[in-house]
């Protein structure tokens, strides 16, 4: 079965992968229909291949969306790469944009030319902290501009044992700054077994995402109400995957 699922999601990623590559250069219009393609069907696709033959799950909890604002923005934890599709096949309706370091824009297959070509925020890893905020404000302005849902982990990587890390605020003071949206707070779990490709295919028989919001908070004004959301995010979300990880076996 390992074998099956490997081979099936090849077939499934390299076709678009490969397009995207050779297109992105001399066509963004094309690109971004390959990529508008990659959001809406090989996303949903991946999970319905992913319980088909490996009976994994993904739990995603439409009723905690039944009171969201038009527009907004999304804090979220971050376990792995995973999230991102995850997000966007939550948020299907949406039209979601993410914060995310300029790394991930380069050589990684479906996710770089996807990025780029959606104009996804990218921040160069050697970028200081005065021009990361500038990356961030543009991308805030743009986003509200083409009624985009900017999506931010404040964490600012990928933890390695799916515990929630440190909140840093910067980045997401700056973005509410630049939108003026109101602040989803949404946790997930399920993506820090899954971080590299043996931890993969070890882990993901019978395994499961889950996705839910918590939390709509009013856009925040001042310093002091950007800090009180992230201390209530960072524990509203650890507490939601204490929750979700002390489940019985038979409801994981």
């Amino acid at each position: 079965m390992s074998f099956i699922t490997a081979f099936l999601i090849i077939c499934m990623v390299l076709p678009a992968s490969l397009a995207n590559i050779i297109v992105y250069p001399f066509s963004k219009k094309l690109s971004i229909k390959i990529s508008d393609y990659i959001i809406k069907v090989l996303a949903p696709t991946l999970f319905a291949l992913l319980k088909t033959y490996r009976k994994f799950n993904f739990w995603g909890y439409s009723e905690s969306k039944k009171d969201l604002p038009q527009q907004f923005m999304v804090i979220s934890n971050h376990q792995s790469l995973l999230d991102i599709p995850c997000h966007m096949k939550f948020f299907h309706e949406k039209n979601p944009r993410f914060v995310a370091k300029d790394s991930l824009a380069r050589h990684v297959p479906l996710v770089s030319e996807m990025l780029r070509s959606q104009q996804h925020c990218t921040i160069p890893r050697t970028a200081r902290p005065m021009e990361a905020m500038k990356y961030i404000e543009k991308f805030g302005h743009r986003v509200v501009e083409r009624n985009q849902i900017p999506f931010l982990f404040p964490e600012g990587t990928r933890t390695k044992d799916g515990n929630v890390g440190k909140f840093y605020s910067a980045g997401f003071r700056k973005l509410t700054e630049a939108t003026g949206l109101p602040v989803v707070v949404c946790a997930l779990d399920g993506g820090w077994q899954l971080r590299d490709l043996k931890k993969f295919f070890y882990n993901i028989n019978k395994g499961c995402y889950r996705v839910k919001v918590l939390k709509v908070y009013d856009s925040p004004k001042t310093k002091e109400e950007c800090n009180k959301i992230l201390e209530e995010s960072k524990i509203m979300i650890e507490n939601q995957v204490k929750e979700w990880r002390s489940m019985p076996a038979s409801q994981r």
